[in-house]
Formats: C-alpha cells, structure tokens, sequence
C-alpha cells in the first residue's frame, strides 16, 4: 500500500464504489438528462445533415426549399420525443414524506433503486435511439433533398423511407415507457 493512498473512510475506491452508492434520485435524473440530451444531439444532427444538404441542392433547384423542409421537422420530431419522455420521467420521481436526514431502516431499498435504476434505463434507451433516429432520418432527408433536385418524382419514394426512419424514436419512447411503467419511488416506509 502505497503512502499516497487515502486513509480517509470518506475515499472512493473506484468506480464500481462510486456507482454502487450513488442515489437512485441520482440515476433517475441521469436518466431524465441522457434521454433529454441525447435526443436534442439527434435532433441536431439530424437537422445539419439535412440542412447542408438541402442548401446546397437548393442553389442547383430553388423549387424544393419549402417541400423539403419536412425533413426537418422530422428530425426536430426525435427532439420532441426526448422532451416527452423527460416529462413522463420527471412526474414519477417523488420525494419521501418524512423529510429526515436518514432513510428508516424498514425502507424498500430494493424497490427505491429499482426505480432509480430503472428510470436511468428508460431514459439512456430514449436519447440512444433518438440519436440513431435523428441521424438516420437526417441521411433519408439529405438523400431526399439531394433527388428531389434531380428527380421531382422521387420526393415521395424517398419520403417514405425517411418516415420508416423517423419511427425509430417512436419505437424508442415506446421502450422507454415500458420500461418505466413499474418505476415507482417509495414515499414511506415499509409496515412492520
């Protein structure tokens, strides 16, 4: 044992001690911010791959600017899936009616961090898939942007599969509130 090496009962001992004691409130609204962040970064990107696009195609075919703002709308959809499923989150943490600085020892520690864990999943599944959603339709909408400057006929082909895409978030938010629906914070202790 090294001389440098804290003594202190108040050290970390690495991460597997830093996550097994952090606070389910913690994990939970982890999870409210990774789903809500993520989402937006798929949004965002999404919007940058169809927006460079559809810019620079609009210089070769001004006709498509207004249709092919679809595509962005799609992709802010992904975003809005985040903030639904934020919301949906936040309303199920619920803070303990005794407001003591120790929880009693006949709390329902298994059912409080599984709520905690359980809420840090939904909304880690939510931003994932919302950032793949967001890329994918962001790629559909440039590749639609790109044929409708070309092709007239093609925007409705091409939009098709960019709806296929933009229902990963949806299939996503769908997880996500399943995986949630038996998240519950105990608010007293358990009867003796």
């Amino acid at each position: 044992m090294s001389s440098d090496s804290c003594s202190s009962p108040y050290c970390n001992a690495g991460w597997g001690e830093l996550l097994s004691h952090m606070s389910p409130y913690g994990y939970a609204n982890f999870g409210i911010a990774f789903g809500l962040g993520f989402s937006v970064i798929g949004a965002a990107w999404g919007i940058w791959l169809t927006g460079s696009s559809l810019v620079g195609a609009a210089v070769k075919s001004p006709r498509i600017r207004s249709k092919n703002l679809i595509s962005v709308i799609f992709c802010e959809a992904t975003a809005i899936y985040g903030v639904i499923m934020a919301i949906i989150l936040a309303n199920k943490i619920k803070k303990p009616d005794d407001d003591s600085y120790q929880l009693p020892e006949n709390w329902d520690f298994p059912g409080f961090y599984y709520a905690g864990y359980g809420m840090f999943s939904a909304g880690l599944s939510v931003g994932l898939t919302n950032i793949a959603s967001g890329v994918s339709v962001g790629i559909a909408g440039s590749s639609c942007a790109l044929a409708d400057a070309q092709d007239s006929s093609l925007f409705v082909k091409i939009l098709i599969v960019e709806i296929f895409a933009s229902a990963l978030g949806i299939f996503g938010i769908i997880v996500g509130i399943i995986e949630s629906n038996s998240c519950t914070f105990p608010i007293s202790a358990l009867e003796e």
